[in-house]
């Protein structure tokens, strides 16, 4: 168990009370102890965030308190989330009064995992991913996973990061990527980054990490050799057309799997998804776009793997009809495909402990193993 403080700025624009709530809620459900502090100004956020190993900040308006989240005291853990969105941004940000969530769920997943490799496939801030390995000698299969967000920059790996710890509880190593996304980089960008974040795997070879363990405990040195004969590609939402357009593409991997993928990408621009999602990250494509079919699963069906294609019957209905079309056309083209269409909405599908994902993780180890 770790102490975490979340430490509210000065004039933040929300209710003391709200966030209060949601962060008690947050600090249950992790199983962890925890608090609200409001900071008077820049000089008593400094001295809160000295006092405990796991902090999460919601800044205050303004370059000083901005400064303190990029260059923060002492050597523990420090999450800032901003509220609203920030242009340019690499923390969380964006996601309004939920992001404290998300931002206390970050920081406790980074105080249990200290060790967590992170490799940078290239010179970019957001090209890297997050390699995690099962506490064994022998060669391990590699989950590798692609984050949602309908293709928008203020939603970020962190997302998979309750899916990295159970899939590695799970003796897989697991690979968590990041990458490029199209609102500030263009669609090219987020593509080749996919692509070449997935490739990375090969050479990355035996990889040697410590522990994990809580904050403070010994850790020890292990190489791990990562079986890449026996590789599962998994996204999520978005992150499943980026997935399984990776492996249309040739990228390598033994099977892939849909969570709750938006698999039709006409479709999914003519009922205008997410306000419009696949036409702000393609820009004006029209359905005979060369880049749009090129893009969107569904055309680019046989995928010639396994695949495992996931749905909330709770979820947006247009994802369920459109992952139910997917699976029928995968199949009709010869994939092999395992559907699992069960009780659960767009988050369950990747939230350990929902009927739905221990379905999933069921099929992925037979698949793996």
């Amino acid at each position: 168990m770790c102490d975490v403080l979340v430490i509210v700025g000065s004039g933040v624009m929300a209710d003391a009370g709200l966030l209060g709530e949601l962060a008690r809620r947050e600090f249950a459900a992790l199983g962890v102890r925890g608090r609200v502090e409001h900071a008077r100004d820049a000089d008593h956020q400094r001295a809160l965030m000295r006092k405990e190993p796991v902090v999460v900040v919601v800044p205050a308006p303004g370059a000083e308190a901005r400064t303190l989240i990029r260059q923060p005291p002492g050597t523990g853990v420090v999450v800032p989330v901003d509220l609203d969105r920030v242009e340019g941004a690499l923390h969380i940000h964006g996601r309004g009064i939920g992001g404290l969530a998300w931002g206390i769920r970050h920081a406790v997943h980074r105080a249990r995992y200290p060790a967590v490799r992170r490799v940078a496939y290239g010179p970019s801030p957001e090209q890297w991913g997050d390699l995690y390995l099962p506490e064994t000698v022998v060669k391990v299969p590699v989950v590798a996973l692609v984050h949602g967000g309908y293709w928008r920059s203020e939603w970020a790996a962190d997302l998979m990061e309750a899916l990295c710890e159970d899939l590695v509880g799970r003796g897989f190593a697991v690979w968590n990527l990041e990458y490029r996304r199209p609102d500030r980089h263009g669609w090219a960008a987020t593509r080749q980054d996919v692509a070449a974040g997935l490739a990375a795997l090969d050479g990355i070879g035996p990889a040697a990490v410590t522990g994990p363990g809580e904050v403070g405990d010994p850790a020890v040195a292990r190489h791990v050799p990562l079986d890449l004969d026996r590789i599962a590609v998994a996204g999520h939402s978005a992150g499943a057309q980026l997935a399984l357009r990776a492996v249309a593409d040739g990228a390598r991997a033994a099977v892939a799997v849909s969570l709750a993928g938006v698999l039709d990408l006409a479709e999914a621009d003519r009922r205008w998804l997410s306000h419009g999602a696949v036409a702000a990250a393609l820009g004006s494509a029209s359905p005979g776009d060369a880049e749009l079919r090129a893009s969107s699963p569904l055309l680019r069906v046989p995928l010639g793997i396994p695949q495992i294609v996931v749905q909330g019957r709770s979820d947006d209905i247009n994802l369920v009809d459109i992952s139910r079309r997917y699976a029928t056309a995968a199949h009709e083209a010869g994939d092999h495909i395992t559907y699992l269409d069960l009780p659960g909405d767009h988050q369950d599908v990747i939230t350990p402990g929902t009927p739905i994902w221990q379905a999933t993780a069921a099929a992925l180890t037979a698949a793996l193993t």
